[in-house]
């Protein structure tokens, strides 16, 4: 595949390293990212970033040509060349969009100081910036194990607490949010099948669907034990994103208070993890 290559190439030279959040690392011979870089960014081994700039890789899944896009920054026109040079399908619009833009990766590098994530329409993480990783712990950037909605019905032991009214409504609107979901995109096989699962393997979840409430998840409350620093209690906001429908959530905390001081000292620790 020489035209991927080829692109990949160019488009890994004009993105630098700040541009994708990461330390400028000194003196370079090219202003662009190096392969480590980009494979760190696309969670790929550096030998496959090799064998696919030199076109010894064939067949790339779709998987791999969205982490890519996500980590090269690559626009919807972009991701859509790369797509049909990778020989997989292009998305429609009747497919849940998994494509983070440049837009929302800068929104999410503006937001430093507070944790954040960005997830699609199906509630699979796509992003999450340090302070959330460093809050949450690793996130599992494919498989089930990255879905929000199989983590909370199917999943093991949660991170957060919340009181069982604010937990029965998370699991209200989480329910009612992935059914306009599947409404809106009717040719995902991957939602329907996680659908599927999800109600044949969690009694609430099938209660909660075949009561057929439809909305969408906007806020809530919430604490985060956490084993660095403690218990911190978060107001946890979901921004929609017009056109793509993805999901920027984030965590804040009152200014001034105990759970300031405790998000304070997390950031430390992810400025140590993640320099």
């Amino acid at each position: 595949m020489p035209e991927l290559a080829s692109l990949l190439r160019a488009w890994r030279d004009r993105i630098t390293p700040v541009e994708a959040g990461l330390p400028s690392g000194g003196d370079r011979r090219s202003p662009g990212l190096r392969r480590e870089e980009l494979a760190m960014l696309a969670n790929l081994s550096v030998d496959y970033i090799v064998r696919l700039e030199q076109g010894r890789a064939t067949h790339p899944s779709t998987q791999v040509l969205g982490s890519l896009a996500r980590a090269l920054r690559l626009t919807d026109d972009e991701r859509d060349h790369l797509f049909r040079i990778g020989g997989v399908a292009v998305p429609t619009k009747t497919m849940v969009p998994r494509h983070v833009t440049p837009g929302v990766q800068h929104i999410v590098d503006r937001l430093s100081e507070v944790p954040v994530a960005v997830f699609s329409a199906a509630w699979d993480t796509l992003l999450v910036n340090d302070l959330w990783q460093t809050l949450f712990g690793e996130v599992r950037a494919a498989g089930r194990g990255s879905n929000l909605l199989w983590n909370r019905f199917a999943g093991g032991p949660s991170f957060v607490e919340h009181s069982p009214e604010h937990l029965a409504e998370f699991h209200r609107d989480l329910v009612a949010d992935v059914h306009v979901a599947s409404t809106r995109y009717p040719d995902d096989t991957a939602l329907s099948d996680l659908i599927a699962d999800l109600r044949a393997t969690s009694a609430e979840f099938e209660r909660l669907w075949s009561s057929a409430t439809f909305g969408e998840h906007r806020e809530s409350r919430k604490t985060v034990q956490n084993a660095l620093v403690g218990p911190i209690t978060f107001d946890c906001d979901v921004l929609a994103i017009p056109g793509g429908d993805l999901k920027i959530v984030v965590y804040t905390v009152v200014p001034g208070s105990a759970d300031a001081a405790r998000l304070d000292l997390l950031k430390v620790s992810a400025i140590r993890t993640f320099a």
